[in-house]
């Protein structure tokens, strides 16, 4: 968590304010800093810590060009400036209020044999849903087909966002003839030189669309903010982090999430409702703390790595969520490169078309409730909709939070839909998969 430099050695400040508990009026009202971006000619980019909502003239035309990416750190890296973790406190109370006895009391369970990730049904079946087999031989599941899936999807994103930064750049251009700008001076990162810059046809490369394709963002722009060179050890670093939390997600989906799942299947055939219970808050713990180490994982160390091998400078993947205080904030900060893309290809284009912040608010909440299903229910090969349900009952939640809760108690009720919630999920899709799969055949013979 101390780097030295997450963007190209950047010394910019963040001030660690504190969130407001309204948390705006929905997931994609965000602030974004948006300054005329990837047209003809990049404009400079603005101080990071002025007002970022830019978007005045969101209503004057879709030919409206976003810059949506500018050179800074991750939180996580010491150059960042940011201290305010004030949210961690609040998440270990609401952990020791939750289990005071400790994560598990009775011990984590370990298996005999080496390690190796074990399936959630894999007792009843002998195959293992979660390598890719289905009962039956039927077609490869689980998490292979998470991750092509996840990857087409993202696929799709990028060029649906290389498409509409294209045409806007069509459209101004067709419109004012190409403008000619006086070049400024970029900011200079890790004491580099100034980026060259690429004005619209001519980013109409395979080059160009392969870096982008490949760089840790969903949102296209004509130039990227660059980071001069390669660090060494930064790189390493996160390599390193990659490897060994890959290991320790692994050690603990096995030795600690994959027996509570399994114990949890005989009280819900038995539709025992207090072991039901029991065995989600036991669930809780651990299904919260691999999210969490995902999270890092997946959103410093993985981005920050690939990041760093195309010099890519926009490291802010993600900002101070931990410190919601509603939960239209976490869902503005946890995923930035998502949320990024949701405000400038879905929300802001549908108030252009004259739909009123709130139904574009339910618009985003709906597109995100049916990818989460769509990456759910097509490697299990079962339709059951407790993803999109999850996702859409966070628009009354996010009224209740924001309207009863205030300050620490609306930080500690985020924490706790957090650490509620995603068990819940993954019991009921366990549980119909179980009985989809295992009794129904039985019951039949």
């Amino acid at each position: 968590m101390g780097d030295r430099g997450g963007a190209g050695g950047s010394r910019r400040r963040r001030t660690g304010s504190r969130p407001s508990s309204q948390g705006g009026g929905g997931p994609a009202e965000e602030e974004v800093r948006d300054v005329g971006a990837g047209g003809d000619a990049p404009a400079p980019a603005p101080a990071p810590d002025k007002d970022e909502n830019r978007d005045s003239d969101v209503g004057s035309g879709h030919w409206d060009l976003s810059r949506c990416h500018h050179l800074q750190d991750s939180l996580f890296s010491s150059d960042s400036g940011f201290s305010n973790y004030r949210g961690i406190l609040n998440w270990c109370v609401v952990m020791l209020v939750r289990h005071p006895g400790g994560p598990h009391p009775g011990g984590v369970p370990v298996p005999e044999g080496p390690l190796q990730l074990a399936c959630p049904v894999s007792s009843y079946c002998g195959q293992c849903l979660c390598c890719g087999c289905v009962p039956g031989g039927e077609a490869p599941g689980g998490v292979g087909s998470v991750l092509a899936l996840t990857a087409y999807t993202i696929l799709f994103l990028k060029l649906v966002s290389y498409r509409d930064v294209n045409l806007w750049c069509r459209e101004r251009r067709a419109k004012a003839k190409a403008k000619a700008k006086a070049a400024s001076a970029s900011k200079k990162a890790n004491g580099g030189a100034a980026q060259h810059t690429v004005s619209y046809p001519h980013n109409l490369t395979y080059r160009d669309l392969y870096y982008f394709l490949l760089a840790p963002t969903l949102c296209y722009e004509l130039n990227f903010p660059r980071s001069p060179r390669i660090r060494k050890r930064f790189l390493l670093r996160r390599l390193l982090e990659m490897l060994f939390l890959t290991q320790l997600q692994v050690g603990l989906i096995q030795q600690w999430m994959v027996p509570t799942i399994q114990n949890s299947m005989k009280p819900f055939k038995d539709m025992d409702y207090s072991r039901i219970i029991e065995r989600l808050l036991k669930l809780a713990v651990p299904n919260h703390l691999i999210w969490l180490i995902f999270f890092y994982w997946f959103f410093h160390s993985c981005m920050n790595a690939v990041a760093e091998l195309m010099q890519f400078g926009d490291r802010e993947f993600y900002r101070d969520w931990w410190n919601s205080e509603s939960v239209t904030y976490f869902w503005q900060n946890w995923n930035i490169p998502v949320h990024k893309w949701c405000l400038r290809h879905f929300y802001k284009p549908m108030l252009r078309r004259g739909s009123s912040k709130w139904v574009a608010s339910t618009g985003v909440f709906f597109a995100s409730a049916f990818f989460h299903e769509y990456l759910v229910s097509v490697p299990l090969h079962m339709f059951r909709l407790w993803a999109f349900t999850g996702m859409m009952a966070q628009i009354p939640l996010a009224w209740i939070v924001s309207r009863f809760f205030r300050g620490n108690y609306g930080n500690a009720a985020v924490w706790l839909t957090l650490i509620i919630g995603q068990p819940v999920a993954v019991l009921m899709y366990v549980h119909d998969y179980y009985v989809l799969n295992y009794e129904a055949p039985v019951a039949g013979a």
